[in-house]
């Protein structure tokens, strides 16, 4: 076995055994399912830069209490010592038994802000002071008892596809701000994220052909024309006005007019980058949707459409954000 083959073997069984003697250490970087529920054997505490001076204070304090026989002093340090190690339970008691219940993110493009919405709920007492941090946003919530608290945080969306949200930082520094307690939170979780739109927009190509305007019979549209009842026809389809002052049962038929139907098709946007490509169709689809146009989106390996609305809309855009890179 070669030199890179032996230090591979060995940082190996180092991580092994870290994995069983140190299991807080390494844990924690690994995906966790939901929910996660915070406990003493994942909590850390150290103190600020605030506490450490406090203690400096007290320690001189201690001192010249001791070096003067000064009683009154030396019983006003020793409460105030006290105050500061009852802040580390509290603080500690903040954390402990928070849980971490769900996360919701809402769909955007690359380029813009993801926001997510983080779901935590703390039995038996209110929690005050509490920070969580994704990535490098910061937020500021309390908690009441036996509740859910709804937690809204923005990140930058970074590049088309499925993006995850990372380790959370949640801690506190409560009542005092003397000690910090924290822990680490990595959901197994991640966000859609759409590819970036085209800017400035280009008009949207015209509508295809074979789509004229052509009637479509359906039930349950607008009505077309009355005909003879057929022994298969079902009886909520029956005029019965109309069957009654001509002496013939009649059924109502009903037709849909069918638009022109926009096809957004890759190699319509031929001579553009890879990347360019999927922006360019990205930004069609926004606009016909925003246009209440019916569209259909070809791509090379899948065929989205045609439709309409909220869902033909995230179904084109989810096709786009997760077509493959380009080839280097």
């Amino acid at each position: 076995m070669n030199a890179s083959g032996t230090l591979v073997s060995l940082r190996s069984r180092l991580l092994a055994t870290a994995e069983r003697r140190l299991p807080a250490l390494t844990r924690l970087k690994q995906p966790e399912a939901l929910p996660v529920v915070l406990h003493r054997h994942r909590i850390y505490v150290l103190p600020t830069r605030f506490g450490l001076l406090f203690s400096a204070v007290l320690l001189v304090m201690l001192l010249g209490a001791l070096n003067y026989n000064n009683n009154p002093a030396l019983l006003l340090t020793c409460l105030l010592g006290a105050a500061c190690f009852q802040s580390v339970f509290q603080a500690f008691r903040t954390l402990n038994g928070v849980e971490l219940r769900s996360l919701q993110a809402e769909p955007c493009h690359a380029g813009d802000m993801l926001h997510i919405t983080l779901m935590f709920r703390a039995a038996g007492r209110a929690r005050y002071s509490l920070r969580a941090v994704v990535g490098e946003v910061e937020t500021l919530f309390d908690m009441e008892a036996g509740r859910d608290t709804r937690v809204r945080v923005g990140v930058q969306a970074l590049q088309r596809g499925w993006q995850r949200s990372g380790r959370i930082r949640l801690y506190c520094e409560y009542p005092f701000g003397l000690f910090r307690v924290w822990s680490w939170l990595n959901p197994d979780f991640a966000a859609l994220v759409y590819p970036r739109r085209e800017d400035p927009p280009v008009p949207l190509p015209r509508s295809h052909d074979a789509a004229a305007e052509l009637p479509m019979r359906r039930t349950g549209d607008e009505f077309a024309m009355l005909r003879d009842y057929h022994p298969s026809d079902p009886r909520r389809s029956i005029a019965w006005k109309a069957s009654a002052r001509h002496d013939v049962l009649l059924v109502k038929e009903f037709e849909q007019r069918r638009g022109r139907e926009i096809v957004l098709d890759w190699d319509a946007a031929a001579g553009l980058t890879h990347e360019a490509r999927i922006s360019r169709l990205t930004r069609w689809v926004e606009d016909a949707d925003a246009l209440r146009h019916s569209y259909l989106l070809l791509l090379p390996d899948q065929r989205v459409g045609p439709g309409l609305g909220s869902d033909h809309r995230h179904a084109c855009l989810r096709a786009l954000a997760l077509l493959p890179q380009a080839a280097p």
